[in-house]
């Protein structure tokens, strides 16, 4: 009976599909009465640019997003639930996104706030002490605890978006990781996904490579100080390891591996992307 329960335990957390609800996959765009808004351009421009630091190829998306547009998400098959995954390239594909990397992997975990397209799906706390990446209706992004908020509250303000994983990287255009206060997985070497905030409108999505002969990996600092050197305001760490996928103009740019030996997707819950 102990290894059947177990064994069950072991399926419903990782294989039984559960199907919540279904989502949208994009958020309206939004009208601004601003006039230097206005006289912006509404079409978002993208550039892909690869880097090599730290032993490590770095693959950045510079996103200036058009008056009005957002990043935004989507999850695999549109919807909400758990163990319900797809590729990265697959959903991006689905939206016609042009750039996508992926998000937090919310599946993994029964907790975490989760708002998507300004729907909030889930409003359990993950900790106090829990970093949640906000993306706001006029643009911005934060790097907000879940003890200074409810989902409610964020969603109240005006949230889009709301993904729980972390930690943040760089806060206020600080720097707020140390090589001390980071413990397993952060400290080694990993490839790596990340989301940056320049300002008026400029985002970077950003895939480290890692686990390969070609490619090292980098650690939640190494990381960090390569998004404070783009000169970001904030940055946020998502889900990495084999998940890291980076899909630009219909093809996976970067070689999201699990174990090193093999290239391939590791298929995840949801994914952010611009048009």
């Amino acid at each position: 009976m102990l290894v059947a329960s177990s064994t069950y335990t072991l399926l419903d957390t990782f294989v039984f599909e559960q199907h919540y609800g279904t989502v949208s996959s994009s958020v309206a765009s939004t009208e601004s009465s601003d006039d230097s808004a206005a006289a912006n351009s509404t079409s978002t421009t993208t550039a892909v640019k690869t880097y090599t630091e730290n032993s490590t190829t770095i693959y950045v998306a510079d996103i200036y997003l058009g008056a009005g547009q957002t990043i935004q998400t989507a999850l695999a098959s549109n919807t909400y639930g758990k163990n319900v995954t797809d590729t990265t390239s697959n959903i991006a594909s689905s939206v016609d996104a042009t750039v996508a990397v992926n998000g937090d992997y919310y599946g993994a975990r029964n907790n975490g706030y989760v708002i998507r397209n300004g729907e909030l799906l889930r409003s359990t706390k993950a900790g106090d002490d829990q970093e949640d990446l906000v993306l706001w209706e006029d643009g911005t992004m934060s790097i907000i605890t879940e003890s200074n908020y409810t989902a409610q509250e964020l969603l109240d303000k005006g949230a889009l978006q709301v993904l729980s994983f972390g930690p943040g990287l760089v806060i206020d255009s600080n720097i707020s990781v140390t090589a001390n206060d980071e413990v397993g997985q952060a400290m080694t070497s990993n490839p790596r996904t990340a989301i940056g905030y320049i300002g008026d409108n400029h985002y970077v999505l950003v895939v480290a490579d890692g686990r390969t002969s070609e490619s090292e990996g980098l650690t939640l600092l190494e990381l960090a100080e390569f998004m404070h050197g783009l000169s970001v305001q904030q940055a946020y760490n998502l889900d990495g390891g084999g998940s890291s996928t980076m899909y630009s103009d219909g093809k996976v740019v970067n070689n999201p591996t699990t174990n090193g030996s093999v290239i391939t997707q590791r298929s995840v819950s949801d994914i952010l992307y611009v048009k």
